[in-house]
């Protein structure tokens, strides 16, 4: 994205032209936000609870920010990001990740405003109970420019600053002929940021081995996936695998899929499966079997029509869910706050059109007041309400196209999200469950077109519910029949921190049934300390998934965890691995990493078992 307050998007990258994606979008063009007054007004929806689609993501639901806003970090931001449920924001913002120098807090040919410096901007995250997500300085930095970052964030500061990107768009820096993104190196080939990425890789593990490192590809179907340039004998995503292979840690595309009505960019999210299949398919053919172990980050997403509409809303509730439900780690809305240069318009769906891809309003002239929620904001808030991290998202099927349908499992019961895309007709849903039985009330979360808050009331059944037109609801179902496990709370607000200088880590070598865990205190202050947990398979076969657990001895308490998807009840502590880190080879290992409340002492036994 390029990083500008009232700059738009630049059309070559929302034209996805695969045929696999155009095939997919074929197969629901026919769905019609404006339903004909005969449209039936009921639907069906099956929730299969025996099922797993994987879990909803330690960083999975996540917002972009950028340091030429001056609102990024202002006194409501903290509180609505946590109210939203977001756990991942991403920095400096777009295309302004390749001229952004975080020493100096500058940039070359940008502008920055007081205030958004990378120390308030985890500040801000920390708060929030969210991760940072940092893109390093490709276009105009170096190697050492960003090892040196992750010294001063996860070393000096230890802010355990897990995710790193090694650049923004990339392939945009002029090789294919049109340019957007700046890149001061003489070779701007795939190959030459291929081998460059692999010293950015070594630098900064150098520094530190825990995080987790992400390569540009190119969006597939999108320009310009499939293009071999000048000089190359494949094209970006062939050329950087072949070079990388399973050095990254995972890989990073861009969604703007872009539409042609309101009802057109509702159906893009039928993109998604086959666009992760594609990405899996590169993996596999390059990294072999080092491939299941490599994430993908969605780090900028916008449906890229109509930007602040209700139909804008519907689509992001949606499409995050499929996203995680397609096994991807981490998506990011572009963005918290962009801007507008334009003058109010009309929505296909009636609502104001600003033109602005923020998700709060940056108070441009013809907008509500800065920080004003825009309708996205709220279909957003919506999948944070679905599930917390750790959750298991479970199969559903719904008898509407004009009615999508998800499903979350939590150590409570079940929550169904129901997307009414009718533009016009309410719908009456009858629900049924396979393996799970739903018992008393249930609680109704609630989002509808034209409302400016999420409403929250009672049903008197999980079987059935009327849903508004044009609405997002969260089902919230209790009862019995599901094996399930206990879900991540949401991350509570880490407190302000003065990290001792050269903490002594201990270790605490865990044993358990196939694996080992060595729990190692890697920093601490006043009140907190950052702890890491390192998993070991100590069989001679490759194990599936593990689950490691202790118990705190002092009243500590979990703040925010990456890599794996951690729950606290009382004074016991269980983790899971995440979806991409549970397969471990024999004698291979995982980290992961949390933050916490109390005095940093190393709990025994800490127990591993290999699932």
């Amino acid at each position: 994205m390029h990083g500008s307050l009232t700059r738009r998007r630049r059309a070559g990258l929302a034209l996805l032209t695969s045929a696999v994606l155009a095939a997919a979008s074929a197969l629901v063009a026919a769905t019609a936000v404006t339903a004909p007054a005969s449209a039936a007004t009921s639907a069906t929806v099956s929730v299969n609870t025996g099922t797993s689609l994987g879990t909803i993501p330690a960083a999975g639901h996540g917002v972009n920010v950028a340091v030429y806003d001056g609102n990024m970090n202002s006194s409501p931001i903290s509180g609505l990001l946590r109210d939203a449920g977001f756990t991942a924001v991403r920095y400096p913002g777009g295309s302004y990740g390749d001229i952004y120098h975080w020493k100096t807090h500058t940039t070359e040919g940008g502008y920055v405003a007081p205030g958004t410096d990378f120390d308030t901007y985890v500040s801000t995250v920390r708060s929030a109970g969210a991760q940072p997500v940092v893109i390093a300085n490709y276009g105009t930095g170096t190697a050492q420019e960003a090892a040196d970052w992750v010294r001063y964030a996860n070393v000096t500061k230890g802010y355990g600053v897990k995710y790193w990107e090694i650049g923004n768009e990339v392939y945009g820096n002029g090789h294919y002929g049109s340019g957007w993104e700046q890149d001061n190196h003489s070779d701007k080939s795939p190959k030459a940021y291929a081998n460059n990425v692999l010293q950015y890789i070594s630098a900064m593990k150098a520094v530190d081995s825990s995080i987790k490192v992400g390569v540009v590809l190119t969006t597939p179907g999108g320009w310009p996936d499939g293009v071999v340039g000048s000089g190359d004998t494949a094209d970006w995503n062939n050329t950087v695998m072949s070079i990388v292979k399973d050095k990254a840690d995972f890989v990073i595309v861009h969604w703007y899929p872009g539409a042609t009505s309101a009802a057109d960019s509702l159906t893009k999210v039928s993109q998604i499966a086959p666009m992760v299949s594609t990405i899996r398919s590169l993996l596999t053919k390059y990294a072999g079997s080092g491939a299941s172990g490599i994430g993908i980050a969605v780090t900028e997403a916008n449906l890229n029509y109509q930007l602040n509409s209700a139909t804008t809303a519907l689509g992001a509730a949606d499409s995050y869910l499929t996203w995680f439900e397609n096994g991807v780690m981490n998506v990011d809305w572009w963005s918290l706050h962009n801007g507008t240069s334009s003058s109010p318009k009309t929505n296909d769906d009636g609502t104001a059109d600003y033109n602005d891809f923020g998700i709060l309003s940056s108070g441009s002239s013809g907008e509500p007041p800065v920080n004003t929620p825009l309708p996205p904001y709220y279909g957003l808030a919506m999948v944070g309400r679905a599930g917390s991290p750790g959750d298991t998202l479970v199969k559903t099927s719904s008898s509407s196209s004009l009615l999508a349908a998800h499903a979350v499992r939590t150590s409570g019961g079940v929550n169904v999200v129901l997307i009414n895309k009718d533009l016009n007709n309410s719908t009456t849903v009858s629900l049924s469950y396979s393996g799970f039985s739903p018992g008393g009330a249930a609680t109704v979360v609630q989002w509808r077109k034209g409302a400016t808050s999420i409403s929250t009331s009672s049903a008197s059944s999980a079987t059935s519910i009327t849903l508004p037109p044009y609405s997002v609801t969260v089902l919230k179902a209790a009862g019995g029949g599901t094996q399930s496990p206990s879900p991540s709370p949401s991350p509570s607000a880490s407190p302000s921190r003065t990290p001792s200088p050269s903490p002594s880590p201990s270790v605490s070598p865990g044993a358990g049934q196939g694996c080992s865990a060595a729990y190692k205190v890697v920093n601490s202050w006043p009140g907190g300390f950052q702890a890491e947990v390192t998993v070991t398979n100590t069989r001679t076969t490759a194990i599936s998934g593990w689950t490691v657990g202790w118990s705190f001895r002092n009243g500590q308490t979990i703040g925010s965890s990456w890599n794996a998807s951690v729950s606290q009840s009382g004074a016991a502590v269980t983790a899971k691995n995440v979806s991409y880190n549970g397969a471990l080879a024999a004698g291979a290992s995982a980290s992961f990493g949390f933050t916490a409340d109390g005095a940093g002492d190393v709990p025994s036994p800490v127990a591993c078992t290999a699932g």
